[in-house]
């Protein structure tokens, strides 16, 4: 099983590869074969259809989670922390404790920097394994006016790396740096001593991480420009779909060897 102590020596050895699922077919597929499976607020999007990750519910992600790790045997498994949880650090920390309690995630995320800086430490000092995500958050999407890339001023520049610094000095064992710009995101990587996992960050981050259903093309709604699609999923199932249909209204299925 890969352990935090695995993702921590990968810094400036070995990239680190991580996706996201929602389920245990999917964990098992990814399983061993990436180094870390995100069981992300994400799910409320690509899984349930919203359009955003903002309503989903810590009972939610308990779920996925459970799933995901009955799926998932060596890949180190992180669970999102929702919305609204970080807000208050007693509601956090019970929230971490229910996670590790209920499931089997070596880790969990949550979005935010200097602001959430007490949170990490209460979550690390009870010994779970917390996961920083600075630069563009999802859950506060409406509060920026969208997804913003950030690291474009000055101001921003200097915001993210005293988050960074702060969740480093909390107890974070690595960082989620979304939607940074790429040198912005080289630049933290070098000052830190624990891992970045980028998205839409560049490619001198310590890893990278996308959502398994952007990169084997079964979202379609849009496509973000830092995704690449190496399947073309939908397209896929679709055709497999209709050669099922087919098949039964022409009565080729099931065959003499498929019925008992």
């Amino acid at each position: 099983m890969i352990t935090t102590t695995h993702i921590l020596k990968k810094k400036r050895n070995e990239k680190i590869t991580m996706i996201t699922a929602y389920d245990a077919l999917f964990a098992k597929i990814f399983d061993g074969e990436v180094d870390m499976i995100l069981v992300g607020d994400s799910l409320h999007m690509s899984f349930f259809g919203e359009s955003d990750t903002l309503g989903v519910s810590l009972d939610s992600m308990i779920y996925h989670t459970k799933a995901v790790c009955n799926g998932a045997k060596e890949s180190l498994v992180v669970c999102d922390l929702p919305f609204g949880i970080t807000q208050d650090e007693s509601e956090a920390v019970k929230s971490a404790i229910r996670v590790y309690k209920e499931t089997k995630a070596q880790a969990v995320k949550l979005e935010g920097g200097v602001e959430v800086a007490n949170i990490v430490k209460g979550i690390t000092n009870l010994g779970i394994a917390v996961v920083g995500h600075i630069g563009l958050k999802p859950q506060f999407v409406r509060a920026d006016g969208g997804y913003k890339i950030k690291g474009k001023s000055d101001k921003e520049i200097e915001k993210l790396f005293l988050d960074a610094k702060a969740l480093q000095d909390s107890g974070a064992f690595c960082i989620v740096l979304e939607g940074v710009k790429s040198e912005v995101a080289k630049e933290i990587t070098n000052l830190l001593e624990i891992p970045t996992i980028g998205i839409g960050s560049g490619v001198d981050t310590d890893g990278q991480v996308l959502v398994w259903s952007d990169a084997f093309g079964f979202f379609n709604e849009f496509k973000p420009k830092f995704v690449r699609e190496y399947l073309n999923g939908a397209s896929l199932v679709k055709d497999a779909l209709k050669k099922y249909v087919s098949d039964v209204k022409s009565k080729n299925f099931p065959n003499e060897s498929e019925s008992y």
